[in-house]
């Protein structure tokens, strides 16, 4: 069974995924990967049904239909994906049928999942007389029968008075919708419901839910967080799609919960995923009174400030942090930063044009001392390097 997906971000950052609602695609993330990339690698995938993944033939019937999905499946295409890409373990958030994906998963495959958020989900979403209808309507009418009542549920009125162009995409994208993929999905979420096995979910959690929300309602979200063993709540200002209303401040909670809630434990992190857990670990090994005062400050400043910061990826922050050090003629730190250009992404070639770069501005010394330097590390390093 084939999923669309896109990866994206350094390669040593450690994995989160994402998990769309339904009627939706995996384009419903996008506002949110600058906030997010310094510190993770992001999966997107489009749900069975949805975007550029599988497409069921013919319409669902009953809960016994061939073509009707259930959340069990939904669950298991994330493992197969997971397993496609060789991650064992990944950070994972899915939003409101995301959410019943990640309840799932939090039951069933909890050794497989780091730390959980479900977003605008309940343990039981609707009842039989709701999807059983909807399936009807949209079979008769065509997705554009659901279209405004639907961008109502996901949206407060304020957000669609102040971001018309936003809408406008979110509705394309619902219209996009085939309706035997959304019909298929329909049934899964009828069917689904974990409202008597929540306490047998052991992963860390988060529950997220809007204020406004009118399809997962707080009282919904309360339950959750009561019920999962280990669970908290976050309640913003919103309705359904609350990522999409809120795509900073969403992002904000997310790290916050994932990785820390101080600029040292973020900082710590980036600078974990950039340097390497082996580098850090002696760093902090060797820290020393004399030394200490100064170790947080860069974790806090330069990690936890500076390199997260949105404008630029990783990727690029590396090219230029090479060049500067070549300019400054600090062998140490060059070699330090070629190990992290590597965690970053960045190849041997792209480190070769930034010396290249270098010799016309730096000078030839600096340039031959830094293509020495470099090449002193990447013979260390299992790559393949020119």
């Amino acid at each position: 069974m084939s999923l669309n997906y896109k990866l994206s971000g350094a390669p040593n950052s450690p994995v989160l995924i994402f998990s769309n609602s339904l009627g939706s695609e995996m384009c419903m993330w996008d506002e949110l990967l600058p906030y997010l990339l310094p510190y993770f690698r992001v999966l997107q995938y489009d749900t069975r049904g949805h975007g550029g993944s599988y497409q069921p033939a013919t319409l669902p019937g009953d809960a016994s239909s061939g073509d009707a999905y259930t959340i069990a499946q939904l669950g298991e295409d994330v493992i197969n994906l997971m397993d496609e890409l060789g991650i064992g373990q990944a950070y994972f958030c899915g939003l409101s049928m995301g959410g019943l994906t990640g309840q799932w998963l939090g039951i069933h495959r909890p050794n497989r999942i780091k730390k959980l958020v479900i977003s605008n989900t309940g343990a039981k979403i609707g009842n039989d007389e709701r999807w059983n209808g909807r399936i009807a309507t949209i079979t008769e009418h065509g997705m554009e029968a659901i279209v405004d009542d639907t961008m109502e549920r996901w949206f407060t009125s304020l957000f669609r008075a102040d971001n018309p162009t936003r809408v406008a995409q979110m509705r394309a994208m619902f219209l996009r919708s085939p309706v035997p993929g959304y019909a298929a999905c329909c049934a899964a979420i009828r069917d689904a419901d974990f409202r008597q096995d929540l306490n047998r979910l052991s992963v860390e959690t988060l529950v997220i839910t809007g204020d406004e929300d009118p399809v997962t309602n707080v009282e919904q979200a309360q339950f959750l967080q009561e019920n999962i063993p280990v669970a908290n709540l976050v309640v913003l200002p919103a309705r359904h799609l609350a990522s999409t209303e809120l795509p900073r401040q969403y992002a904000q909670v997310l790290i916050d919960f994932l990785v820390g809630d101080t600029r040292y434990e973020q900082g710590m992190h980036v600078r974990r995923t950039v340097l390497g857990d082996a580098h850090v670990d002696r760093a902090n090994s060797q820290t020393t009174p004399f030394t200490a005062d100064f170790q947080d400050f860069i974790t806090r400043y330069a990690w936890g400030e500076i390199w997260p910061r949105p404008g630029l990826p990783k990727h690029s922050r590396s090219l230029i942090t090479l060049a500067m050090l070549i300019a400054l003629n600090r062998k140490a730190e060059f070699q330090m930063h070629v190990r992290a250009a590597i965690h970053n992404g960045v190849s041997p070639d792209e480190i070769k044009e930034v010396i290249m770069q270098s010799a016309l501005y730096c000078g030839l010394p600096a340039a031959n001392e830094a293509f020495h330097a470099a090449q002193e590390v990447l013979a260390t390093l299992p790559i393949n390097h020119a």
